[in-house]
């Protein structure tokens, strides 16, 4: 893989709003909260502060609420206690976890409410959300939420009691983990009801729960703004498609369900994209729940393990990045995707796939391009956008053959390619560091 292409296997996911800082850019001035002064003159409310309001003096209140706001509170009451508080201690701030973190405050452009790992080998603290999702009080949240952990403890709404819990499975491709309590009382678990995100409109509710900035059960609401975003996700930086909302978002928020106005999750809140002001700037992404119950049976039988998935082993880029003149003369597709390396060791160096090289006459020190195998469909499916190819593969199982369409030198052929498991981040570091 390209170094361009390398940035997007890191993993993209708003992370533990409590560890040691909130934001990944620059340090503001904390907002103060302060109480107005007694008197019969009240406060003029400037920004940063919390000023008193009058309640209205009527027994009609209630009827004045809109049937939206009822359904909100009505939804609000019956689903809160299915909410989940997530604490975690991080002593290995060396890790490569940590050291991913580092690289994510520098080179993606998300919010991800990171620590200033100042501290080397300090223990960092942080927090985040999740939701019981079976009545066996089992718990989803973000897989950013929860690894590299090595102590993870839960607490419920309206109790002060905290929880041991211990990984059962994590999904780190698709940024979900499944925890389990232990000592929760039966009659304590709120599972939540799934719903389905296939069948989402843009325009309808979204109500967010979680704890941001720490802030215990924190409500936000607002609609679904877009069903067409796809943003990286996960630790292979897998373009993914998500559920855009404005509802309130923020570090503290992962792992949140993001509910619709049935009460039902339709999505894990995972991201926000902040404009550089380190917080909610009224674009957040939640993960699609039907990826939830997709992957909830794996994640259950996972003992502990980690859902691993698929990869080419290819370093990939867009063939329509080569100019028009240049495709024609070596004979190559208008759409597709060029493969520029091949990695030792993987599915598609068993498939015997070619990379485009460079080559340079030491006589004249001219360098020549010779182009090879350009990917244009998976399983017959046609790819016009260089990012189809990975978001084919990762839809896949280890152990599943695919049938790529390959274009060399202007002649189509099927290959087929056995998939499985492969580092690919380890591989390209060792690809660049080797001389």
């Amino acid at each position: 893989m390209n170094k361009t292409l390398s940035i997007l296997a890191l993993t993209c996911s708003l992370v533990l709003g409590g560890l040691v800082g909130y934001d990944i850019h620059e340090r503001r001035s904390e907002p103060t909260a302060t109480t107005p002064g007694a008197g019969t003159t009240a406060p003029t409310a400037t920004q940063g502060q919390m000023v008193q309001t009058l309640a209205t003096p009527t027994s009609d209140a209630t009827r004045a609420r809109t049937e939206s706001e009822a359904n909100t509170v009505q939804v609000v009451k019956d689903r809160r206690d299915g909410l989940v508080y997530i604490s975690v201690t991080e002593n290995d701030t060396s890790s490569a976890q940590a050291q991913l973190r580092q690289r994510l405050q520098q080179q993606l452009p998300f919010d991800f409410g990171l620590p200033d790992n100042g501290g080397q080998g300090q223990a960092q603290t942080g927090t985040g959300s999740g939701f019981f999702v079976t009545s066996g009080g089992d718990i989803i949240t973000n897989n950013h939420v929860v690894e590299g952990a090595s102590e993870i403890t839960v607490r419920l709404h309206g109790s002060t009691r905290t929880y041991p819990a211990k990984v059962i499975a994590r999904a780190p491709d698709f940024d979900l983990a499944l925890i389990r309590p232990q000592g929760v009382p039966s009659n304590e678990i709120k599972a939540l009801p799934l719903g389905d995100s296939d069948r989402l409109d843009v325009g309808l509710k979204a109500i967010a729960m979680g704890a941001p900035f720490g802030l215990d059960f924190s409500v936000s609401e607002g609609i679904i703004s877009s069903l067409e975003r796809q943003v990286p996700v996960g630790t292979k930086g897998v373009q993914q498609s998500v559920i855009q909302t404005d509802a309130a978002i923020n570090p503290g928020n992962s792992g949140g369900p993001l509910l619709n106005s049935a009460g039902q999750v339709i999505g894990v809140n995972t991201q926000i994209l902040t404009g550089g002001i380190g917080q909610s700037a009224g674009v957040g992404f939640a993960i699609p729940v039907n990826t939830v119950k997709k992957l909830l049976p794996e994640l259950q039988a996972g003992k502990g393990t980690v859902i691993q998935t698929p990869s080419l082993g290819v370093g990939i880029a867009d063939v329509s990045l080569v100019s028009a003149a240049e495709r024609q003369r070596n004979k190559l597709p208008a759409q597709g995707v060029l493969v520029s390396r091949v990695y030792p060791g993987s599915p598609a160096a068993a498939a015997g796939l070619r990379a485009t090289t460079t080559v340079t006459d030491d006589s004249t020190g001219q360098r020549t391009t010779r182009y090879a195998d350009v990917i244009t469909a998976v399983d017959g499916r046609p790819l016009t956008d260089v990012n189809q190819l990975p978001q084919a593969i990762i839809s896949h199982k280890i152990g599943e053959t695919v049938t790529l369409t390959v274009d060399r030198g202007g002649k189509k052929r099927d290959v087929k390619v056995i998939l499985k498991a492969f580092d690919l981040a380890a591989a390209a570091q060792q690809y660049d560091q080797t001389p």
